[in-house]
């Protein structure tokens, strides 16, 4: 075969490949802009109650994802998030957070200290610089600079459990309570059609400190691509880090995936790693700009909420490792 002819030949043979792709069994159909709010965990209903009547006032998904993920940052018993959120190793809690638009527009924080809600921070950051991200010492001057209030975030219940964790775990390679709670993402569809998402943590219970997980980074915590969908992820960071998770199922989706099939096949590209055993928990949850709602984990005992057709649920979710 000439040079010339294997070109041709191959050029076709992409454009074929694309358009198979692109015409897989669940195309991304128009639908009624009926409102839908989806999100991470129990800690997710008041999350979900909160973006909702931002909804109903004709807010914005991104005001609406804002004002969901703030209701958890402050709730001191919500130990895996903003105020009271569970310190590193040296007794200090730092915090990650991020958000997105529907124009594809992105501002994140990390190894944020003494700000209680650093999903706001991350918006201004997003509004108001050129930057994405902006971490530590830095990160706390921006915010104070735009008028958030230094505080003390570490509540006397994390503190004493810490103190605890190092008396009987410190010399240890052990990172706090087996508690499978971690990080809120919230996922918001508007009026409009438009979609939004916030992930904000404390992150990794007793981590080294320094430490970042996944959740102030884009298309690994969270991604939003407004014509195709919006995801969240949960779990060990590290692990959906390596697999850009968030920004994976949004690609499978734009392939044809189901919101559910783009999730499962996530996780089970983390679980292929592991020769399909883990001992650590990973969950996704998935908004198709359609409305479709897609949700996956390792283990059992992931849980996500719901809020559509005027009702706000919780769901458990079936583990496939």
């Amino acid at each position: 075969m000439k040079r010339r002819d294997f070109i041709k030949s191959s050029a076709i043979s992409l454009v074929a490949s694309s358009s198979i792709l692109t015409q897989c069994d669940n195309p991304i159909k128009k639908v009624k802009n009926d409102p839908i709010v989806l999100s991470t965990w129990d800690h997710g209903i008041p999350a979900n109650n909160a973006a909702i009547s931002i909804i109903n006032k004709n807010g914005s998904s991104l005001e609406a994802v804002e004002a969901g993920v703030r209701v958890t940052e402050a709730d001191p018993l919500s130990q895996s998030v903003g105020l009271g959120g569970r310190p590193d190793k040296d007794g200090h809690v730092t915090l990650d957070a991020c958000i997105m638009d529907s124009d594809g527009n992105a501002g994140s924080v990390a190894f944020l200290r003494d700000i209680k809600h650093p999903i706001s921070v991350a918006r201004k950051v997003m509004e108001q610089t050129d930057h994405v991200m902006l971490v530590g010492k830095g990160a706390k001057k921006f915010a104070l600079e735009k008028g958030f209030k230094e505080e003390n975030l570490l509540t006397e219940k994390s503190r004493e459990e810490w103190l605890q964790w190092k008396k009987d775990n410190s010399i240890k390679d052990s990172w706090g309570p087996n508690d499978e709670h971690d990080t809120i993402s919230t996922l918001a569809r508007d009026n409009n059609g438009n979609l939004a998402g916030a992930c904000t943590t404390s992150g990794l219970a007793y981590k080294l400190h320094g430490r970042v997980g996944d959740s102030p980074i884009i298309g690994a915590g969270m991604y939003v691509d407004n014509e195709i969908g919006a995801v969240g992820a949960t779990g060990k960071g590290e692990e959906v880090i390596k697999t850009c998770g968030s920004f994976l199922v949004v690609e499978l989706m734009r392939q044809g995936y189901s919101a559910m099939d783009a999730c499962k096949e996530a996780v089970n590209r983390i679980l292929r790693k592991q020769s399909g055993k883990s001992d650590f928990q990973i969950g996704y949850i998935a908004l198709r700009k359609d409305g479709q709602v897609g949700f996956s984990a390792i283990h059992d005992g992931f849980q996500y909420a719901l809020y559509k057709n005027n009702k706000n649920k919780l769901y458990d979710v079936k583990g496939i490792g």
